[in-house]
């Protein structure tokens, strides 16, 4: 699978980068107001990569600032959560498995 930077189901603002069995992944743009509440996943491991902007991860019972470069992969039960720092900010995301997101996102 290779997919080019002008490549990729676009839906509303995201891209899908690979829709597979073992793996779904997308490149996510959020507005500064966009809150993903702690919460956990019992069916998948969610990861993610900053690309642009300044990002908080809630892990381990806390916030941490995260910027460009910073991975962070979370095992099934395990409470985590994103918010903004205030600007605009967009992030790989990696789902393993495919536990249907990308279905969800469209709908």
């Amino acid at each position: 699978m290779l997919i080019r930077p002008d490549e990729g189901e676009r839906v509303r603002q995201h891209r899908i980068l690979a829709e597979l069995p073992e793996l779904e992944a997308f490149e996510l743009w959020f507005e500064p107001d966009f809150v993903v509440e702690p919460h956990t996943h019992a069916d998948h491991t969610d990861s993610f990569y900053v690309l642009e902007g300044e990002v908080e991860f809630f892990l381990d019972g806390s916030w941490n600032r995260c910027g460009p470069g910073t991975f962070l992969s979370v095992p099934p039960n395990i409470t985590h959560g994103f918010r903004p720092c205030g600007e605009n900010f967009r992030l790989l995301n990696f789902h393993t498995p495919n536990v249907g997101f990308i279905e969800r996102l469209r709908a």
